[in-house]
């Protein structure tokens, strides 16, 4: 323990902790804008938002470039050092030098061109969605990859341009380790998801299954894995997300449909995402390690929600007695094994959030090979929705019909964040470990899921995930929970292993 003396002199850490909550409490009003946005902001709401949000970017960007931001880290960093520091002084230090190199790279100008052409291009893409018309949103998209072409060339040390956009959502990762890992995903996916191909599908669900029904048992679900009703909401989106304001205020979003029970699929999946944020240590709270280490990882907490809990049949034996209650006429008369069957088939289909555990590697695949292609400029803006269509032709066996269904189907790139699909494949590839780990580690996961108790599962990734915040870098992270580095061959084994017994391959 440091004594009062040492903490008394310790002026550099306090003082960079006040700075660094000044950037996290303007990174926080600029993530509730953006909620807002896309949940209750009216349309024409769009240009003043986008100035504002311009604003508190530009404000945000020069205190992170501030020069006295870098001298009170070299002065926090050197107080780490002494024997009785505490350890979150250094970690704070290093990762707020690292988050400050990067934003003093890239112009203030820039950042703010950004914010413009992102507030310029989200209503431009939801109207091009709504008439399937690419042409709509073409100049937006052309404006995006440009930016963020400037944005990669602040960057020249990196050994492709787009490791410098993929590092900023996946801290570590590169363009060529990516498609090693890729490779061996589709290597495994392809021919697996053929074999489930050569086997009758089960019969589909028929609904209706009414919104208000699914919000209903969807909530419930939600608060077993530990949504809590004072510290979380959830809203419509037309793209679902999760946004954390705090520890305390954490805020999911679903999109609905009443022919399927995708709605609440998409509350596991982003009150997963919230749990991570929730669970982060409270010491941490407004630093710089405050939040998620990295997109992929924050992904794998959504998908072991939504996938390896929500469509597993220890979960189901204790919940679908409660949604035949829910859903009479739908589920009434349908064998929970048949159930189990139809919430798991496997079938190549046009939309990624709609896509199966099997097929769903193969949506991001394709998204990553067209983003490295714009970046490196091999492929034009203009060639898109050939290049997707003809792309989903060849790794899904599927005719894009329009461009809704296609190229326009999510929002990522009306905000410029190409990098960004690349941890959704990721993220999968890491719940796939975790997974195996939990249960190597709770040997009475089934049972507890089975009974309806998801705090086990909760716990333990709290304890391994999500409780260090950003202190550790992602491999150093997953190394740590899982004992190995990223490897895909757990989700493989995982997903031959479900499948194998679901259609008797």
């Amino acid at each position: 323990m440091s004594s009062p003396e040492s903490a008394n002199g310790r002026v550099a850490a306090r003082a960079l902790r006040e700075r660094l909550a000044e950037l996290a409490d303007l990174g926080t009003t600029i993530a509730l804008l953006g909620w807002d946005r896309e949940t209750v902001m009216p349309e024409r709401g769009a240009e003043s938002r986008g100035e504002l949000t311009a604003t508190l970017e530009r404000l945000a960007h020069e205190r992170a470039a501030d020069p006295t931001l870098g001298d009170l880290i070299d002065a926090a960093a050197l107080e780490a050092g002494a024997p009785d520091a505490p350890p979150d002084d250094g970690v704070i230090a290093r990762i707020a030098r690292r988050d400050r190199d990067r934003a003093t790279r890239i112009p203030g100008e820039l950042v703010v061109a950004i914010a413009r052409a992102t507030a310029d291009a989200i209503p431009a893409w939801m109207q091009a969605r709504e008439e399937s018309d690419f042409a709509r949103f073409r100049p937006h998209l052309e404006r995006q990859v440009e930016l963020r072409r400037e944005v990669a060339g602040c960057f020249p040390d990196f050994a492709h341009p787009y490791d410098a956009l993929l590092d900023s959502f996946e801290p570590g990762a590169t363009t060529a380790s990516v498609r090693d890992v890729f490779a061996r995903l589709r290597e495994g996916l392809v021919p697996l998801v053929e074999a489930i191909a050569e086997r009758p599908p089960p019969s589909p669900l028929h609904g209706p299954f009414p919104v208000a029904e699914q919000r209903t048992l969807g909530l419930e679900i939600a608060r077993s894995f530990g949504f809590e009703d004072d510290a979380w909401r959830i809203d419509d989106a037309v793209h679902p997300f999760a946004q954390s304001i705090a520890r305390t205020d954490v805020r999911v979003t679903a999109r609905w449909n009443e022919a399927d029970l995708s709605g609440i699929f998409a509350v596991m999946h982003e009150v997963g995402h919230g749990l991570y944020e929730a669970g982060i240590d409270p010491a941490l709270d407004r630093t710089t390690l405050g939040t998620g280490v990295s997109l992929g990882i924050h992904e794998s907490q959504s998908r072991t929600w939504e996938n390896q809990v929500g469509r597993s049949r220890p979960f189901w034996e204790h919940w679908y007695p409660r949604a035949q209650a829910v859903f009479p006429e739908a589920l009434g008369d349908v064998p929970l094994e048949d159930f189990h069957r139809s919430i798991n088939v496997v079938r190549p289909t046009l939309i990624r959030v709609d896509a199966d555990e099997a097929t769903y590697a193969l949506h991001v695949i394709l998204r990553f090979e067209l983003e490295v292609a714009l970046i490196e400029g091999t492929l034009a803006v203009a060639d898109v929705p050939a290049a997707w269509n003809e792309r989903m032709r060849d790794m899904l066996g599927v005719e894009v019909p329009d461009d809704r269904h296609g190229c326009l189907q999510d929002i990522h790139w009306s905000y410029g964040e190409l990098g960004y699909f690349p941890t959704y494949a990721l993220g999968n590839v890491v719940s796939g470990q975790l997974w195996a780990a939990a249960q190597r580690e709770l040997p009475g996961l089934d049972a507890a899921l089975q009974a309806g108790d998801c705090s086990q599962l909760r716990e333990w990734l709290r304890r391994t995930i999500h409780h260090h915040g950003r202190r550790l870098d992602p491999p150093e992270l997953l190394r740590e929970a899982t004992g190995s580095d990223l490897d895909p061959e757990p989700l493989l084994d995982y997903l031959r292993e479900k499948y194998t017994a679901l259609y008797d391959l």
